[in-house]
């Protein structure tokens, strides 16, 4: 299961995720974020809080890349996350660079 709680501040948008980022959540995860980053932000940032993830999927790895190119900040995670995100900030620039 996945928690997605929404914070919301004059200057960004926080997205608190808790639980696993697997299929089939990714759904929810990348119609709550990527609509809020075309409809709802209004030149705010989003930021999505992974303090509180257990686990990454495959899905997981793919909503997090897209909404990683599309300018949302990361914050929080352990090791195993922190890796995760390392690998897709890689994978962003690399695909920049193309």
């Amino acid at each position: 299961m996945l928690k997605i709680s929404i914070k919301e501040s004059q200057t960004r948008r926080l997205l608190v995720l808790e639980g696993k980022i697997i299929a089939p959540w990714t759904n929810e995860l990348n119609k709550v974020a990527c609509q809020d980053l075309v409809n709802h932000l209004a030149g705010r940032e989003l930021v999505i809080d992974l303090r509180g993830v257990t686990h990454i999927g495959a899905d997981g790895v793919e909503a997090l890349y897209c909404l990683m190119v599309q300018g949302a900040k990361f914050r929080g995670g352990g090791v195993f996350i922190k890796q995760i995100l390392k690998q897709l900030a890689q994978r962003v620039r690399r695909n920049e660079s193309l």
